[in-house]
């Protein structure tokens, strides 16, 4: 997966994904969970063409031959083209597929691609360094497997576009996305009245946040909404989108949470999992660009998180990945595998603060989601 690197410069760097790896094998996360890496492999171009138009995956591939057509998306500041851009997109959306085929087996076993979550790729064109969206494939293949309602949950600072459009007039799924605001954020979507099309009534899901939110507004919307609407939705599996760009850290985005809010939006999602779908669940990364002091420590959580064995914020970050990053990167490496956040928000039935934006924009996403769910906007 270290083949999808756009250029030297580009936000999106690869070597998070590597740092990841690393850190998760020097605290031994894999062994104490009886975990294991599985290799990727490249997608047919049927498989692509379950998601994405033949012209485009053509525009692609031609991309690689130095051949950029802006009309796909293609040879952009955010998407310029990459010798290997066709088979490094190809393997991210290939590694997606094999969650969805491992999440149903018999195992009751979670899946995590933290090289997926390529959320913004739309069915024609790629967007927001995303080319192939593996979450959508990962999704039909579930769908075409035999399972009848996918739940999307998309906890990535940007709107899950790609996901959504693939999906907005498909009754069997349910997109649900928190992010900031589309207002001062890219791609500028995601507003509470997108909820799906005329086929699909209320499968769309969109909380649109404040800029400068924290861990406190940032759980407290999440579960004022999510664990409502999933529950009514009464998906099989999970897909879910774990984008670390929220983070305070992250030069992307104007979110301001901590590596331990991201860690605990990841167990909501996992006692989800748990409740409604029997664990079967497909967890992938998505964006995250302070890539030394944030990714690693954020999707390690998650790969702990899912195994059903969270490690403790306490734990130390080991003193050789610390000094790699510190020497690579010239930045402080954290000491410990959180952020030493103080974790304590307002569950919604402490009541409705309407000088309080988060709650506003809360509110709205209640008022546009819950009446067609069969949900209370005010009680439920």
């Amino acid at each position: 997966m270290s083949a999808y690197r756009f250029s030297d410069n580009h936000p999106m760097n690869p070597e998070r994904m590597r740092m990841t790896a690393d850190l998760l094998e020097q605290l031994d996360v894999m062994e104490q969970v009886g975990g294991r890496f599985s290799s990727s492999y490249s997608a047919s171009d049927d498989e692509l063409f379950q998601i994405h138009t033949p012209e485009y995956v053509a525009a692609v591939k031609r991309a690689g031959e130095g051949h950029a057509d802006e009309a796909f998306g293609l040879g952009t500041e955010d998407n310029p083209i990459f010798p290997d851009i066709h088979d490094a997109a190809a393997r991210l959306y290939g590694a997606s597929l094999m969650g969805a085929a491992l999440v149903l087996g018999d195992a009751g076993v979670p899946v995590v691609n933290f090289g997926g979550g390529m959320h913004h790729a739309h069915s024609g064109n790629a967007s927001g360094f995303c080319i192939y969206n593996d979450a959508a494939a990962a999704i039909l293949r579930l769908l075409s497997s035999g399972v009848k309602k996918v739940m999307y949950i998309d906890v990535d600072a940007h709107h899950g576009d790609g996901v959504q459009d693939i999906f907005y007039d498909d009754p069997r799924v349910m997109t649900v996305s928190l992010h900031e605001s589309g207002r001062s954020l890219f791609p500028g979507t995601g507003f509470p009245n997108e909820t799906g099309g005329p086929n699909a009534p209320n499968s769309a899901v969109n909380v649109a946040l404040p800029a400068g939110i924290r861990d406190n507004g940032w759980l407290r919307a999440f579960t004022a909404i999510v664990p409502a609407v999933a529950r009514a939705f009464e998906p099989e599996v999970i897909v879910s989108q774990h984008g670390c760009d929220g983070h305070e850290l992250d030069p992307l985005t104007n979110l301001r949470l901590s590596i331990d809010g991201q860690r605990q939006t990841a167990i909501e999602i996992a006692y989800l999992a748990q409740e409604l779908t029997e664990n079967r669940w497909l967890a992938t990364g998505g964006g995250g660009y302070d890539i030394a002091r944030t990714v690693p420590r954020a999707w390690t959580h998650l790969v702990a998180v899912a195994a059903g064995k969270p490690l403790d914020v306490q734990t130390p970050v080991p003193q050789k990945f610390r000094d790699y990053i510190s020497e690579r990167y010239g930045v402080d490496a954290p000491e410990k595998m959180g952020d030493e956040a103080e974790l304590w928000w307002r569950g919604w039935e402490m009541g409705y603060d309407p000088a309080d934006p988060v709650d506003r924009a809360i509110m709205a996403t209640r008022k546009e989601a819950f009446p067609g769910l069969g949900l209370d906007p005010w009680f439920d």
